[in-house]
């Protein structure tokens, strides 16, 4: 048998090749008889039988180029690898969305949102009586509420939330209220939010409210469907919608369901109901008061309207009651009204329960029971 030798020195490679019948390595080094191969560029030693006794024999090598180039596309496909991991975060077993991991793998529509009814109008003043919150949006945020409500006019050619008329209540700008859910919405990665706004002035969308969601950051978390309208069961769920980074639903009463150039503003009438709102009766009954074709009832989200009014001096003016909130906004009070609506969506609980003065009470402990967290 013949032996094949690759040995380094001086920085080249060469192949040698015993001249002698079945020798040994030993016997190679030891009387060093050997022929000389062409060179080569590897960095292993090989000792293997030739594969033919001829001076020509052909040796099978791999260049070093080749093993460079190898060990370049594994490293090619780790990053690949490790940045596809960042752009699409593993989802972890103990992760929370909205602070339950029970609800990740829920559909958002068969989820119950705490909302705040007028969020903008908030003011420790007991005489004004515009106002709807005590607390500010990022004090309710902290409170749990993850449905904000609010209405706006057109102020000097600015869009601003205003309570029925910026005369009575100016909540400012609608982009300065937005920057405030978009410094929410960055510090809080494994939230899913809905906006409720209304629209009585039928501003544009494409004019005025984009401008103030772009401005604002808040439109590169707006959550756009395939198709609308979405039937309540064919939502996605939290944790999908959380993973996607379009963790925002945003509804317009008034002006999304004509013009849809702003494609993230969706209509709210044929995708959710609303019970009546202005009630001054504090059994709240139930009944479908808005809603657009064509799905059904069922297929409808809902919104309970659970605030309290008065009517002041029998004149009627309608006024929030802080007075009666402790009650109002309590357990029994509210799964009463969500009791009392199951008959008009096949027995599910609200998708969305909106308070006024959502720092009293127990809004969020009834919204959790409603989610089936307690």
């Amino acid at each position: 048998m013949r032996i094949c030798l690759r040995r380094q020195a001086s920085g080249s490679v060469r192949w040698y090749r015993s001249t002698m019948p079945h020798a040994s390595f030993p016997q190679i080094a030891a009387f060093g008889r050997f022929s000389a191969f062409p060179s080569c560029r590897t960095s292993h030693l090989i000792i293997r039988p030739c594969p033919c006794p001829s001076f020509a024999s052909t040796l099978v090598r791999l260049s070093v180029t080749t093993m460079r180039a190898v060990s370049f596309l594994l490293s090619l496909v780790a990053v690949v690898a490790s940045v596809k991991g960042a752009i699409v975060p593993e989802r972890r077993a103990d992760r929370l969305c909205n602070g339950h991991a029970e609800l990740c793998n829920r559909s958002y529509g068969n989820v119950t949102f705490l909302g705040a009814h007028d969020s903008f109008a908030f003011s420790e003043d007991p005489l004004a009586f515009s106002a709807d919150q005590r607390v500010d949006i990022p004090s309710q945020l902290g409170l749990g509420v993850r449905l904000l409500q609010a209405q706006a006019h057109v102020n000097d050619g600015v869009l601003h939330f205003c309570h029925t008329d910026c005369f009575l209540f100016d909540g400012g700008p609608v982009e300065a209220y937005l920057e405030k859910v978009n410094t929410f919405l960055k510090a809080n990665p494994n939230e899913v939010l809905t906006l409720i706004f209304t629209n009585p002035e039928n501003a544009s969308l494409s004019g005025l409210w984009d401008p103030a969601f772009q401005k604002s950051g808040v439109a590169s978390f707006a959550y756009v469907p395939p198709s609308i309208p979405v039937k309540q069961s064919e939502w996605p769920t939290l944790g999908e919608l959380i993973d996607s980074g379009k963790r925002v639903v945003v509804f317009l009463d008034a002006g999304a369901d004509t013009d849809r150039s702003v494609p993230y503003i969706l209509p709210e009438f044929p995708m959710i109901w609303e019970t009546p709102f202005s009630v001054t009766d504090p059994k709240f009954p139930c009944s479908v008061d808005r809603i657009k074709g064509p799905l059904g009832t069922t297929d409808h989200m809902y919104m309970i309207n659970h605030s309290l009014n008065k009517n002041l001096f029998d004149l009627g003016i309608i006024i929030s009651d802080p007075i009666d909130a402790e009650t109002t906004n309590g357990v029994p009070s509210i799964l009463a009204n969500a009791a009392g609506c199951e008959g008009f969506a096949a027995g599910r609980a609200p998708n969305f329960v909106l308070l006024d003065w959502v720092n009293i009470g127990d809004g969020l402990k009834a919204v959790n029971q409603l989610n089936g967290l307690a």
